[in-house]
């Protein structure tokens, strides 16, 4: 499932890395010239007469406790700030992407109304940041007009020992003191600030990662060559300390053997096949393909080795060749084919460019069944021994979810396919049905005699409204 807050994370992120890159350096930067600016302010004053060195003392402490007051509470401010704004940046990625949805429906106040609602949590930090603001500025102005009203004092009071030209340079560098220690604490804020990001960015270095790309142990080079996939009392958990979503799924699935995985939502159907690709590691038990335990092979020959049809079309931006064979392996000829195939050659022999059309990001310029059947060509293409269907024809009309069906079963009837499916109409001529449910097998057997026995399966197909014509006829 997609993280509807994805987009306004990943925007944190790309911030995060520009603090540490770009900001911390300069605030550095701003933040030692203000220190040497006060240092050297002082040095003049008490060079030019000494007993001001008295005064530097308490007006030292009073300066110190009032940065360590605003420092504090202006470094809390800002990461609620920053946590208030990702809602605001993931909340217009969402409506910029829906527009069409949010208008056809007449929702614009709403969405209007919650952005307005984000804003204002934000600005619930913001405000008190820039109250803080004036509250420092105040202070740091009475430090700055008493360093400026003693060295005069002091000049006067010593006037007949010192020259009038260390006098008039010693006030004028004073007068300039207020704006530097001003300057000086609110660097000082924002390079502690700023410094949240790298504690962000730590964090993020010490998320855990996948697997290693390539291991030692790798596959025979035309691996799988039967297809054959064995689960093991396999058990699944999304993270540490969850419940199982898998509870030791144990079957054997043969050489071109076609799967159909049906199930209520939350079965744990698609979280099957985030195992086969080890999006997900195993809690326990494991998974062999044709004898070899995936978990023991890198994620760059396994993922490389199996072919997956999504339920949400994945395309890049560049040409439409490109998003086919984005390794140039296969010729022109070659994927004319499976777009033929694909039922997309009438389609894309109609563009200006053919083939070098260009794909924009996401695949925006092309529809929601057009990005389906791409990667069905793409997959044609590939022709792994194992394929997986994850809802794969979701997006296209009945009609074109019959012709996508034959083209797999004509090409791909030599090879395994697992197909996740909620139209049953799609498994009913599979060679075996898997019934899931709360991350079990219930049911695995032929679709003709799950039928029979009543259970499961045969609840599901009556709920669809399937008649036993409509079987007889698959």
């Amino acid at each position: 499932m997609l993280d509807p807050t994805a987009d306004g994370r990943n925007q944190c992120r790309a911030y995060d890395i520009f603090t540490v890159d770009e900001a911390i350096p300069q605030s550095f930067r701003s933040w030692l010239m203000c220190v040497l600016g006060v240092l050297g302010t002082l040095f003049v004053i008490s060079l030019a007469t000494p007993i001001f060195t008295i005064i530097i003392i308490p007006l030292a402490l009073v300066y110190y406790f009032v940065q360590r007051f605003y420092v504090a509470s202006s470094r809390q401010l800002r990461r609620l700030d920053s946590v208030s704004r990702s809602p605001i940046y993931s909340h217009f990625s969402e409506t910029v992407s829906g527009l069409s949805v949010i208008r056809a429906y007449g929702h614009q106040e709403r969405f209007l109304s919650h952005n307005t609602k984000t804003i204002d949590e934000n600005l619930k930090s913001v405000y008190p940041w820039i109250v803080s603001n004036r509250w420092l500025a105040t202070r740091l102005e009475l430090i700055g007009n008493l360093v400026v009203f003693f060295s005069a004092l002091l000049a006067v009071l010593s006037r007949d020992t010192l020259d009038s030209g260390l006098v008039g340079l010693s006030i004028s560098y004073s007068l300039n003191v207020s704006q530097t220690l001003n300057w000086l604490v609110r660097m000082t804020s924002e390079l502690e600030t700023n410094i949240v990001a790298v504690e962000r960015v730590s964090e993020y270095t010490e998320l855990e990662n996948e697997a290693k790309w390539v291991t030692d142990t790798r596959p025979p080079e035309k691996w799988p060559e039967a297809g054959r996939v064995q689960f093991d009392n396999f058990k699944v958990r999304y993270r540490p300390g969850l419940d199982l979503v898998l509870h030791g799924i144990t079957c054997d699935i043969n050489s071109m053997e076609k799967i159909g995985i049906v199930g209520r939502t939350g079965a744990g159907k698609s979280s099957l096949t985030n195992c086969l690709f080890r999006i997900i590691e195993a809690a326990e038990g494991r998974i062999l393909i044709d004898g070899v335990d995936v978990s023991t092979i890198g994620l760059h020959d396994l993922r490389n080795s199996l072919t997956i049809i999504p339920q949400d079309p994945v395309l890049f931006s560049g040409t439409l060749r490109m998003n086919l064979d984005p390794f140039d392996k296969f010729s022109d000829e070659a994927i004319w084919k499976v777009l033929e195939l694909s039922h997309l050659k009438d389609y894309v022999a109609g563009l200006q460019e053919g083939l070098q059309h260009e794909v924009s990001e996401g695949g925006e310029n092309l529809s929601v069944g057009q990005r389906q059947l791409l990667c069905l060509a793409r997959a044609l293409l590939r022709k792994s021994r194992i394929l997986i269907l994850d809802e794969a024809t979701a997006a296209v009309d009945l009609e074109t979810d019959a012709l996508i069906q034959t083209t797999i079963r004509q090409e791909f009837s030599h090879y395994t396919v697992l197909t996740i499916a909620h139209r049953l109409q799609s498994i009913m001529d599979s060679s075996r049905v898997m019934v899931l449910d709360a991350g079990k097998i219930v049911e695995f057997d032929s679709p003709s005699n799950l039928l029979e026995k009543r259970g499961h399966f045969y609840a599901m197909v009556k709920d669809a409204g399937i008649t036993q014509e409509d079987v007889t006829s698959l």
